[in-house]
């Protein structure tokens, strides 16, 4: 059941594949494990597609229809990645779902390729990237991936499953190893970022570890990381439900702490939801208008400074697309923008597959708008704060830059790239930067 699940969601082309698992496990009624096993099957043929995809056109003549070619990417996964499902499994069970829905001359050829793919399959690398698999124990029998002494970045994308360009603008930006470092962290799941209170983290890294999790410190003094397989312990935990922990990266407290709101001050947050950053704007004794375009996502946002007692001091704000921001003027305003996710490209892997020229596009019209709202708004020597969880120049410092070429007497005060996986670092990326409004 959880094969044909993750089928029915990869062959929707939904760009958040991801988003739809809890859903789609409700419905089926799926166990725990299932649950589980559905999760893992989904998030690694996104994460590691394009490896998949290199694999599948060595194995096949001409080219298998959709549907054919979404079954047999979810076997390979099981095959090279899911060390837990065994071999017999992963051929049969795949198999079956192929039969069942594209009928049984597809599920013949299915076997067949499956079973090349387990002759193929040798255990160990060798130093020949042309034949390791990145990421896994296995090496291939034959040069399947594309030669990095003639296209290094072709290459890359075969190996790390994100897009040659995604990846060369890394590597002029850092360096090659810098960027292969991070498209490697983004092959999989990250750990789960918790944040607590100022000086509580480690009173809640005791009563978790002693409730059955792993967590261990972050960077940041507030911040405690767990497996990612530990994220429904911690979310039925009593730290959590009393609102003592919530589920945030590094990266996003850092920006949300940008701000640096006080007590008795207002404070915007112009797109909001889910509100972790609402909740530290909260903390300090902020009161803090929280706008967001979706009332099912203000809803949520409600219930969790309600969870995390913030109730009294946040206030909601639906906010349609051509509308101006609420009225100020605002001590200060947060603006955590849409963006291509390009620094959280573990947990939202398939954002790697909508990244291009025209999402860049459009994003950057959405952006430019909602920084004008934002600074429309602030008092006279207020301050901006621009955050996004992108890793792209033109979404971050560029943008910032266009922003204070078109507005004189803005001026830049901090701005911080943070790039996810660094041992014991944050494990998401992003940016922010805080701008001081003209005085008068």
């Amino acid at each position: 059941m959880p094969r044909l699940i993750a089928w029915e969601i990869l062959r929707s082309g939904s760009d958040a594949p991801l988003r739809r698992v809890s859903a789609a496990a409700a419905r089926a009624e799926l166990e725990p494990r299932d649950a589980g096993l559905l999760r893992r099957l989904v998030g690694t043929e996104v994460r590691r597609r394009a490896t998949l995809r290199a694999i599948l056109s060595r194995l096949t003549k001409g080219k298998p229809n959709p549907d054919l070619a979404c079954h047999l990417r979810i076997g390979l996964a099981q095959l090279l990645f899911l060390d837990r499902v065994p071999d017999h499994a992963a051929v049969n069970e795949t198999v079956d779902a192929v039969s069942r829905t594209l009928g049984l001359s597809k599920g013949k050829y299915a076997n067949g390729v499956l079973r090349s793919a387990l002759r193929m399959r040798q255990e160990g690398h060798v130093g020949l990237p042309r034949h390791d698999v990145v990421g896994s124990p296995w090496r291939l029998r034959e040069p399947v991936f594309r030669d990095p002494e003639e296209h290094r970045f072709l290459w890359a994308e075969d190996a790390f499953s994100v897009p040659a360009k995604l990846i060369k603008g890394w590597a002029d930006r850092w360096g090659e190893e810098e960027a292969f470092r991070v498209a490697r962290w983004f092959l999989q799941e990250p750990p789960l970022s918790g944040r607590g209170g100022e000086g509580a983290r480690a009173a809640l890294m005791e009563e978790l570890s002693a409730a059955g999790c792993d967590p261990v410190e972050g960077t940041h003094d507030r911040v405690l990381l767990l497996p990612a397989e530990q994220t429904g312990a911690l979310l039925s935990s009593d730290a959590f439900l009393s609102g003592r922990v919530a589920v945030q990266g590094e990266a996003a407290l850092r920006a949300a702490l940008l701000v640096e709101a006080s007590a008795g001050e207002s404070v915007l947050d112009l797109c909001a939801a889910p509100g972790g950053k609402t909740a530290v704007l909260a903390e300090s004794g902020a009161k803090v208008t929280a706008c967001d375009v979706s009332e099912a996502r203000l809803a949520l946002l409600s219930e969790g400074a309600e969870r995390m007692g913030h109730a009294g001091s946040v206030e909601t704000a639906l906010l349609a697309h051509d509308a101006p921001a609420p009225d100020g003027p605002f001590d200060a305003v947060l603006v955590d923008a849409p963006c291509s996710n390009t620094g959280v490209l573990g947990a939202r892997p398939g954002a790697r597959w909508r990244w291009g020229p025209a999402s860049k596009r459009s994003l950057e019209e959405v952006q430019a708008t909602l920084m004008e709202r934002g600074a429309e708004v602030v008092r006279p020597g207020g301050r901006l704060v621009w955050s996004t969880c992108s890793l792209e120049p033109g979404e971050n410092e560029r943008r910032v830059s266009q922003f204070l070429e078109a507005h004189s007497g803005w001026s830049l005060d901090e701005e911080a790239l943070t790039l996810p996986g660094v041992t014991g670092g944050p494990v998401d990326g992003g940016y922010a930067a805080r701008l001081i409004a003209p005085a008068n």
